[in-house]
């Protein structure tokens, strides 16, 4: 992911900035319990991007991969429309706790810029129907110039979003969290209908961390600068984490990225080996081609 990539990852200030003070009202009126729902994983499987993660001989990635991982942020649905019967293909390589996280398509989201998109929604949301109980969360992404100006277009667009979906927003343009009044108008907006909102945490884009949760789930797109300082950033998060749980978070989603697609499988591992030991929780740990487990480099 280029998004947010810098040349010198090592000036910037990546402490976590504090909670919005609202995060702890959506997530106090939930019981507390360490039983949360974790999935932690990349955005693709495909080898040429997640190089010397695969066994020799392996014939079919994604089957792999799922023996590795309990979930994939599939930005392919971004790109591409996918039908149900492939949906199904995918949907029988997995086990049964194994979750999809399609990204809506860029003709809604990008080129439509949510207008006029009822049948395109709709057609999306049938074929991602088709993962059933594989189905994690649908998400849409907007462009960095989608601002506040556009808000009736957003509140259109998510006020019909097919209720059986479940479905998380990422907002690029600032201006959403910058001004109380706006973004206390979105927030109400998400919580109207229990619309995720994504953290994205990058390495040139840390206007982006309103530390805002919409729904008692956790949806962040954590990007890697392939920097050393990236273990410390993932450390940052489980403390963060941990006053979330504290606090009733229910579902932790997330995902992995690098701006070059080098070490995300070791920077996950790395991750749930610490969630595992944080928490008491006993997640997989993936492991390297050779069936060992895949350690911290720096």
């Amino acid at each position: 992911m280029k998004f947010g990539k810098v040349d010198h990852p090592e000036l910037i200030d990546f402490v976590l900035p504090p909670d919005h003070p609202d995060t702890l009202k959506v997530l106090s009126g939930n019981v507390r319990t360490k039983n949360v729902n974790v999935y932690v994983g990349c955005a693709k499987w495909n080898k040429q991007d997640l190089a010397n993660f695969y066994p020799r001989g392996t014939r079919d990635e994604l089957t792999y991969y799922a023996t590795q991982f309990n979930c994939i942020e599939l930005n392919a649905t971004f790109y591409n429309n996918y039908g149900a019967e492939q949906i199904r293909k995918w949907k029988d390589k997995t086990p049964d706790d194994f979750r999809f996280f399609p990204k809506v398509p860029q003709v809604i989201s990008h080129l439509r810029r949510l207008s006029n998109v009822e049948g395109m929604t709709e057609e999306f949301c049938d074929n991602v129907a088709a993962f059933e109980s594989r189905l994690g969360m649908a998400f849409l992404q907007l462009h960095d110039n989608f601002g506040p100006r556009n808000f009736d277009r957003l509140t259109a667009f998510v006020s019909s979003f097919p209720q059986g979906i479940p479905l998380a927003l990422e907002l690029r343009n600032t201006e959403w969290f910058n001004n109380e009044q706006v973004s206390g108008a979105l927030y109400d907006l998400l919580e109207k209908y229990q619309i995720t909102n994504i953290i994205t945490a990058t390495a040139g884009r840390r206007d982006l961390l309103h530390m805002r949760l919409t729904t008692p789930s956790a949806f962040i797109r954590w990007v890697g600068a392939n920097h050393e300082s990236d273990y410390r950033r993932l450390d940052d998060w489980l403390e963060r984490l941990k006053t979330w749980v504290d606090q009733g978070l229910q579902n932790l989603f997330f995902f992995v990225h690098q701006n070059h697609e080098k070490e995300s499988p070791l920077l996950s591992a790395y991750f749930i080996k610490k969630l595992n030991a944080t928490f008491g929780w006993q997640l997989k740990v993936p492991l390297t081609p050779g069936g060992e487990s895949l350690e911290l480099k720096f």
